[in-house]
């Protein structure tokens, strides 16, 4: 029924919850209450991956089984809700959430978001990430045992950089691995971070990792360093995704084993009882890029400069053709 509701309490607030019985997940008849449930269990995880930043709604209306509406411009009436002016790389600019609380967690869902997609800065400083984001993103026919091997040397080369990386599932096919940051550099020079580590990692596992922007090249795990670009968000910890699947934090030690299919949003509690919120600490765990982007200066010294970018931003300085080698050879 359309005037069908209730009501939920998140850290003391009280949030409404419309169409709590709507069925989200058709094939295993979840409904938006018991998404709204998940959240409730794990929330200060949830918050912690989302908050003070400027958050795209990712509204799956009509549950997962159709396309999900991004909705940048936020609109509430509600006076404690906070919403920040943030600027695309097309010039314009929206007025984005930004979630504070656990009730503001829980009104996304509210709003059909299962997966929560912030931007890696922080509302009081808009234009400087205070996260890089490693997103492993396996080819078709690549085993989920090159993903893991591919995150542990991400790892490893993080560490000999000083800096400290977050692994978690991504709930879909990869893994992804949050490095919090000094808020000093630019989208650009994160980037470029981004991408000299996804390089130094490709040189040490050839053939199973790959930078390689055009699909037709790709072979093994691309480390997506596009994901570190203005206006480009990564599904945060604890969100769940259209298949079902938490995005879970997991350790180091857990990497070399871990299974994806092991962290179903029904099965989650267990989950949560057994090891907490694994993203306690991040935030102290802010390092620098200075070894980052003294590699990449190797890398230009060594004749290896940018690399393509997404097809909506503007054509950069030092980019190289931004075509499909197929194309150009034609």
């Amino acid at each position: 029924m359309a005037s069908e509701e209730t009501h939920v309490e998140a850290d003391g607030v009280r949030v409404r919850i419309s169409s709590p019985s709507k069925i989200m997940f058709p094939e295993q008849g979840w409904t938006k209450l018991e998404v709204v449930e998940h959240f409730l269990v794990c929330w200060p995880g949830a918050l912690r991956g989302v908050a003070g930043r400027p958050t795209v709604l990712k509204r799956f209306n009509q549950g997962v089984d159709a396309d999900p509406v991004f909705q940048k411009r936020a609109r509430s009436s509600d006076p404690a809700h906070e919403m920040a002016t943030v600027r695309f790389p097309s010039g314009r600019s929206a007025d984005m959430f930004v979630p504070r609380r656990a009730a503001d967690v829980i009104w996304l869902v509210q709003q059909n978001c299962i997966d929560l997609n912030p931007w890696p800065v922080r509302a009081a400083d808009l234009d400087h990430p205070d996260e890089l984001r490693v997103d492993l993103d396996p080819t078709p026919g690549t085993e989920f045992a090159d993903v893991r091997r591919v995150a542990l040397e991400v790892g490893e080369v993080l560490a000999e950089h000083e800096l400290v990386g977050w692994p978690k599932t991504s709930g879909s096919r990869g893994i992804h691995v949050d490095v919090r940051i000094t808020p000093a550099w630019t989208f650009t020079a994160v980037r470029r971070a981004a991408l000299a580590l996804a390089r130094e990692v490709e040189r040490r596992l050839p053939r199973v990792a790959t930078t390689a922007w055009w699909k037709e090249e790709r072979e093994g795990v691309f480390l997506d360093y596009n994901q570190n670009a203005r206006d480009r968000t990564v599904a945060s910890a604890y969100s769940v995704r259209p298949t079902g699947l938490v995005s879970t934090p997991v350790t180091w030690e857990e990497v070399g084993d871990v299974d994806p299919h092991d962290f179903p949003m029904n099965r989650f509690p267990q989950r949560w009882a057994a090891v907490g919120d694994l993203t306690d600490g991040i935030d102290e765990a802010a390092g620098r890029l200075d070894g980052l982007l003294e590699l990449a200066r190797e890398d230009e010294a060594g004749g290896l400069g940018d690399a393509p970018w997404p097809p909506h931003f503007p054509k950069q300085d030092g980019e190289p053709t931004r075509a499909q080698p197929s194309r150009r050879r034609r």
